[in-house]
């Protein structure tokens, strides 16, 4: 299975990503931007400022100049004034940007997403880490290379100046300070990359202990866990992946002790030499009260500002470094090849639908699931489909929504090779009921109209679908009707016990409101039923095979069901084996070739008839 993503050790051009990110934050707030661009100049300059009005100060009251030392004292609260305001408005304007470019970030990745129109990608557990750590890329994570980057700028020209005082009372100790920061920051990057290699190589583990986790918690899984015993069990697959994830970070972050730990030693050093130096210049008349001052202020400063500055790149490369596995999911192709001018299919199906010598397996180390399937639906008829668990009935349902392609051999329509049709615009012509169906959490108008986006919000088509699938009197009756939302997860907790606020459905009313929401399809040109009343009581599989017969009589169907008297009624009749068509034919004629079909059917209605007479069968 192909990828065209970076493999995890590959860089992703920090330089582009960077270009990436500010084409993001313009697009986002050109002018939440500009403001902060203007804060982080008048911010940067204020330290320096700062550091000169102390000196004045202290050398005006040393001199005994009191208008001048006032003047410069109001100075001051002037500057520590500005820097409070700026910083508040700073943090407003920090905020509403992450939350523009919060929303961006995730409106691109799921537009990405959403654009993969085949199942691969999905299936791939390298593109799956992937996904998960670009999913962690939004407006916070990439705070570090959005507004981080004018801390960056605030923390440059505060060096600047800052660095243009110290020259002025000592360019040695100026070249000192800026040398001690090289080591910091290389330092820093190296952690930043072991860090996001880190999260990228515990990926896996982290969706385990997921998994497992959501499992405990999962009321669907409640039931199992009980009856099996399985808490501890999955408790101790959880502690032990959440303990590979922890091991990882200890050993991380000891490194990064230990690295910190020099680092902070070696600006102590650079600081404390730096105070003697001072101390003996004004013990020796070199320097004056305020020269110190200035001194002491000014390298405390610039090794602040150097240690923010290097903070700051550092993560701003950890969070490229993230940023990238989000641009390599956007850069992702498509796991279908595109047709670059797509087949146009007639507005209506006219001649039915040919599976010619199909062959499709998952992967090319994965066995054949399908070894040349022929067979035929034709329009107008309605083809069952049969065969054991793992003889490849679901597979052809998605080869034939064009979920994968046949890796030889071809599906057409109408004559027309379903490679060369908008998956879209093919899957529009269909109505699906999956054997694994969905339960939203939505109301139930929801989950039924969702069949047909167009007329989601149509309540006669929806309570028309309901009707059709036997489940509208049900849903009538619950608290609020079809606005009833059919869930108890999203309420707040004083809100648990009014039964209004959300219903939980049965198995087979879940299936017929499945049934509903492809009955909202009903006049598209194909539908596909896998195991339609797989979940239903033997009334209701009656009714439900009663209207299904109703509803095929004038529309192509395919049914797919374990359940063979269920499907006897069938135009054909097509028995899957290993992969391949073993026969087909009607019932008539399946049950005197006397083959695999018949003696399916045969074990079948032994069992009922021995159930009625109570033999053993």
């Amino acid at each position: 299975m192909s990828d065209s993503t970076a493999t995890p050790e590959q860089p992703r051009r920090p330089l582009r990503e960077l270009a990436g990110v500010w084409r993001t934050v313009w697009r986002a707030g050109r002018w939440l931007a500009a403001a902060q661009l203007a804060i982080t100049v008048i911010t940067g300059l204020l330290p320096a400022t700062t550091v000169w009005l102390m000196k004045l100060v202290i050398d005006a009251l040393a001199a005994d100049r009191a208008g001048t030392a006032i003047g410069a004292g109001c100075g001051l609260a002037a500057a520590g004034l500005l820097t409070m305001v700026l910083a508040h408005v700073n943090s407003y304007l920090r905020s509403e940007l992450q939350r523009r470019i919060d929303r961006l970030m995730r409106d691109q990745l799921y537009t990405a997403v959403n654009a993969f129109q085949g199942l691969s990608r999905f299936e791939d557990p390298q593109f799956l880490d992937r996904l998960r750590m670009a999913t962690q890329v939004n407006g916070p994570a990439l705070d570090p290379v959005t507004s981080g980057m004018f801390d960056v700028g605030r923390n440059v020209i505060t060096l600047a100046t800052l660095i243009g005082t110290l020259f002025v009372i000592s360019p040695i100790m100026t070249a000192v300070v800026i040398a001690a920061a090289v080591p910091a920051l290389l330092a820093e990057i190296s952690l930043a990359r072991q860090r996001v290699g880190m999260y990228l190589g515990m990926s896996a583990s982290m969706r385990r202990q997921f998994f497992y986790s959501s499992l405990i918690t999962d009321v669907d899984a409640a039931k199992e866990v009980r009856l099996f015993g399985l808490g501890d069990f999955l408790k101790g697959r959880v502690l032990r992946g959440l303990g590979e994830v922890q091991s990882a970070e200890r050993r991380l972050d000891r490194r990064e002790l230990r690295t910190q730990s020099l680092l902070a030693l070696l600006g102590a050093i650079v600081s404390g030499l730096g105070l003697v130096w001072a101390v003996y210049g004004a013990a020796t008349k070199v320097l004056t009260l305020g020269d110190v001052s200035a001194f002491v202020v000014a390298i405390a400063g610039t090794q602040g500002a150097l240690a923010s500055l290097v903070t700051g790149i550092a993560g701003g490369h950890e969070a490229l470094l993230m940023v990238g596995h989000h641009s390599a999911v956007r850069e992702c192709a498509d796991d279908l090849p595109p047709t670059t001018r797509p087949a146009a299919l007639a507005p209506s199906l006219r001649q039915g639908i040919e599976v010619r010598d199909v062959w499709f397996r998952y992967a090319d180390d994965h066995p054949w699931i399908l070894r040349g399937v022929d067979f035929t639906i034709p329009h107008g008829q309605a083809v069952a489909l049969v065969g054991l668990n793992g003889a490849g009935k679901s597979t052809l349902v998605k080869l034939l929504c064009r979920f994968y392609d046949p890796d030889r051999g071809s599906i057409r329509w109408d004559g027309v090779d379903i490679r060369d049709v908008d998956p879209a615009e093919l899957r529009r012509r269909m109505g699906v009921l999956f054997q694994d169906f969905m339960s939203y959490d939505l109301t139930a108008m929801e989950n039924v109209g969702i069949g047909d986006l167009d007329r989601v919000d149509d309540s006669s088509q929806v309570e028309k679908a309901a009707r059709h699938a036997g489940i509208h009197d049900d849903v009538a009756g619950l608290p609020r009707g079809y606005d009833t939302m059919l869930s108890r997860s999203f309420f707040l907790e004083e809100e648990k016990d009014d039964p209004d606020t959300g219903v939980v459905l049965s198995g087979g009313q879940w299936q017929r409101l499945a049934l509903a929401r492809t009955f909202m399809r009903d006049s598209r040109d194909l539908l596909i039923l896998d195991e339609p009343s797989a979940g239903l009581d033997a009334r209701a599989e009656h009714e439900i095979h009663e209207r299904l017969r109703a509803h095929r009589a004038d529309h192509t169907s395919l049914l797919i069901s374990h359940r063979l008297g269920t499907i006897r009624d069938a135009n054909l009749i097509v028995v899957l084996a290993d992969g391949v068509v073993a026969e087909q034919g009607d019932h008539d004629a399946l049950m005197a070739a006397d083959g695999p079909y018949s003696e399916l059917f045969r074990m079948q209605a032994s069992g009922y008839d021995a159930a009625a007479t109570g033999q053993e069968p």
